[in-house]
């Protein structure tokens, strides 16, 4: 393996964190702002890219950091590296309520394609990369663009789903129709397009927009129940107007809440 191997075990129910066990030596790497708590002897450092490219010098630590750019994330990631005698364990959080979900690459030969924000952490050795899109519509319309986010390697990968996962297993042929935003990942043999709703009525007030998502097997497909995205747009729509005092209950309810919340403004 040119992966570090890496033990873990994930907590939690709703808000779930991942614990990574450490044999001396050993490095995890992660984005940027899903640090938890880590023990004593364990030293964080950060570096470009996903720490993958060392054997190819600086320009090669530099191509695999442009490359996370494209996705919109930041040049750097944070190693954690196991500088005691024994074992030690650091841990990584969700970013929002859902599901962290263990990808053992030796499983998936080698590769998951996923959404651009999903990724949380990985052994060392491990490379996140970029996967465009070769095809028009999926990079127009696939809520994705045309680039996706590709995990390689032979190592252990964690990357974060919201809400409710679902796992699907699809056979040769058989087709899975799937909102745009709910694509957690896939592994590589699944083909990925984007197909039009149809209709008048669907297209202007069905209220689930023009396009989702079909994926066609053989290969395993994770979808979530809730997309960041969706529940960015539900705290947007019930957050108080500027100038406002927010969506209420009735006039009346809404003026005796504001009493009760000490807001004497009417």
């Amino acid at each position: 393996m040119t992966s570090h191997e890496i033990d873990y075990h994930i907590y939690g129910e709703e808000m779930q964190y991942v614990e990574i066990e450490l044999d001396p030596q050993e490095v995890v790497i992660a984005e940027a702002g899903s640090f938890m708590m880590m023990d004593n002897g364990i030293k964080m450092e950060t570096i470009f890219g996903d720490g993958s490219g060392e054997q190819q010098g600086f320009l090669g630590k530099l191509m695999t950091a442009g490359k996370r750019v494209l996705t919109g994330e930041s040049l750097f990631m944070t190693a954690y590296i196991n500088q005691d005698a024994g074992k030690r364990k650091v841990s990584f959080a969700s970013p929002y309520p859902g599901k962290i979900v263990p990808i053992d690459l030796t499983e998936y030969q080698g590769k998951f394609i996923c959404q651009k924000d999903s990724f949380l952490c990985a052994a060392k050795g491990v490379s996140v990369g970029i996967e465009f899109s070769q095809k028009l519509g999926r990079g127009l319309f696939g809520g994705e663009g045309f680039i996706m986010q590709k995990i390689e390697g032979d190592g252990m990968a964690f990357v974060h789903s919201g809400g409710t996962l679902a796992r699907k297993e699809l056979q040769p042929g058989e087709v899975l129709k799937v909102d745009t935003g709910c694509i957690v990942g896939f592994t590589k043999d699944v083909d990925y397009d984007i197909e039009f709703v149809g209709g008048i009525k669907n297209s202007i007030f069905g209220g689930e927009g023009l396009f989702y998502a079909t994926l066609r097997g053989p290969g395993i497909v994770y979808i979530q129940s809730l997309p960041f995205s969706r529940l960015a747009d539900r705290i947007i729509a019930a957050a108080p107007k500027a100038g406002g005092s927010g969506r209420e209950e009735g006039s009346l309810l809404g003026g005796l809440g504001r009493m009760i919340d000490g807001d004497n403004r009417f």
